[in-house]
This record gives C-alpha cells, structure tokens and sequence, in this order.
C-alpha cells in the first residue's frame, strides 16, 4: 500500500532532475518512464508495505510494472530495460535503493552494416563524385575499416603507397594503441590520385594532415561525416562514416578471414567485439526462413 503520495514525488523528482549532468533527450525520456511508472503506482493493489519506502515493496512493485510494460503496453525488451533505467533514477532520488529487478535479454545481431546491393550503390556514387578527396575518404574507410577520428588525425606521413603495396599507420586509435593497416590497390589508387591533387593544392603550405578542406585546414571529424552522408544521399541512402567501418569488418569476418586478425586491423582489444560480426543480421533471419517455403 502506498502511504507516501507518488505524485507529490514525482514533482520533486522532476525538479531534481533538472540539475542532474544528463543530456535533455535523457531528462525526458526518465521523466516520462517515471510518470508512468507513478501512475501505474495507483492502481497497484499493494504487496509488502509501500513501494516508495520499503524495499520488498518496491521490488514487488517495479517487477510488477515490467510485467504491465510487457503486456498491457507491448513493450519490446529494449524499451522495458530505457523504461526500467528512468525508474532505477526515480529510487536513486529517493534514496531508498535501486530494485532488485532483472533486466530483459536483447537478441544479439551484427553491426549495421551495407548490403552487397547497397555498398555497390554507394561506389557507383563515389566513383561518380568529382572530388578526388572525397573519392579518397570513402574508398579508404570502406577499405580499411578506420574510425573516423582516426582518419581525421591522419597525416600524409602516415600513408605509404607503392605500385603493388601500400599501408596506413595509426599512430593513437582507440585507448592510445598504435596500428598499420595495409592498402588495398583501391585504397591506394584513391589515396594516390588525391595526393596528386593535394601536392598542386598545398605545395610548400607546410601543413600536414593528409585531408584538408580548401583553405587548407585540416578537415574535422564531422566534415568528414558530412563528406560520406552527401555521397550516400547520392546513392539514395542514409548512412554515416561509422558504417562504413561495420561494412569493411563484416566483409572481412564473412569472407573467412581469422579473427585474430581481423581484431588487429580494427584496433579492437577484445576478441568478442570482433565476433560480433559474424552474428547473423535481420535480413539473414529473413532468408533463414524464406528458405523452408515448399514447391507443392
């Protein structure tokens, strides 16, 4: 039985949280979770002392909200855990303990990554654009899996291009770590044309970074995004830079390469970030079951 009023509250909850170091989309969304769960309060016939104090209560209570989230409001997993992370918010505030409740397990799928009928749309884009430098972005993370801040970072001394090969060094990826990734030829054509290009932009300007803009500065992290998302809109897609890197790993694991290496040329520390790539996608779901349709 709730003796303390929710609504009452939740109010001092809501103007708590606007104090809170949070993003406004998250203030929001724990606000609204929050109210939801105060309303379902009202109706709860009660099990354990009240909800709002008493700590067998509140878990009987929250447990009992996953359960109206699942059923009465159709909620999917990830939604009951957003739902279940605003009202662990609400105790914290309270100050009475975070519920003891079991969180939903998520299905485990494959980074989003281009189909084969997509990334070829997106190269017939690319091969089609004008800018030898925006040439060179999209073919070198397509073809060598970099994040983009890494590729921002880069230098024209850390590419180096000869007829038959080629490699790019990362001198701090991800946690500090130090990479080369070799070059595939078109990789190193793109990179080589731009070069080309850049030399005749730049010559004797002194500056280093290997993509520049047209004054000659070195090109930002979301300049680069804008590049891959104008040559995706091209290609009728919607897509940022990080997708190309799931498109190059995920090619790679399916292709049969070990991965152990595939960890090394994606600067991964973990074997099982890398695995995840081999999970199947949706669309592999579909063809899985496509594939039981019966000639009768």
């Amino acid at each position: 039985m709730v003796s303390v009023d929710p609504v009452e509250r939740f109010a001092g909850y809501v103007e708590w949280l606007e104090h809170q170091p949070l993003a406004e989309a998250t203030r929001r969304a724990y606000s609204g979770h929050v109210r939801r769960f105060v309303g379902f309060l009202g109706a709860w016939p009660g099990e354990g002392g009240d909800p709002l104090t008493e700590a067998h209560a509140r878990d009987y209570a929250v447990r009992d909200f996953k359960r109206h989230l699942k059923t009465a409001g159709r909620a999917k997993p990830a939604s009951v855990n957003l739902a279940l992370a605003g009202v662990d918010h609400f105790y914290r505030y309270l100050g009475v303990g975070k519920p003891d409740v079991r969180r939903e397990e998520l299905a485990q799928a494959a980074p989003r990554a281009l189909s084969p009928e997509e990334l070829r749309r997106f190269l017939r884009a690319v091969e089609r654009c004008p800018s030898a430098r925006d040439r060179a972005i999209a073919l070198l993370l397509v073809n060598t899996a970099l994040r983009i801040g890494e590729c921002a970072a880069l230098d024209v001394d850390d590419v180096a291009i000869s007829a038959r090969k080629g490699r790019v060094v990362v001198r701090e990826g991800k946690g500090g770590a130090y990479r080369e990734v070799p070059l595939n030829a078109e990789a190193r054509g793109a990179l080589d044309a731009w070069l080309t290009a850049r030399g005749a932009q730049l010559r004797e300007s002194g500056q280093t970074a290997l993509f520049v803009s047209r004054k000659g500065a070195r090109l930002s992290t979301r300049a680069l995004d804008l590049v891959i998302r104008a040559l995706a809109r091209e290609a009728h897609l919607v897509l940022s830079a990080h997708t190309l890197r799931h498109t190059c790993l995920t090619k790679l694991v399916r292709g049969g390469a070990d991965l152990v290496l595939v960890a090394e040329l994606a600067g991964h520390r973990r074997l099982e970030t890398t695995r995840r790539y081999s999970l199947p996608s949706q669309a592999d779901r579909q063809a899985a079951m496509e594939s039981l349709e019966t000639d009768y």
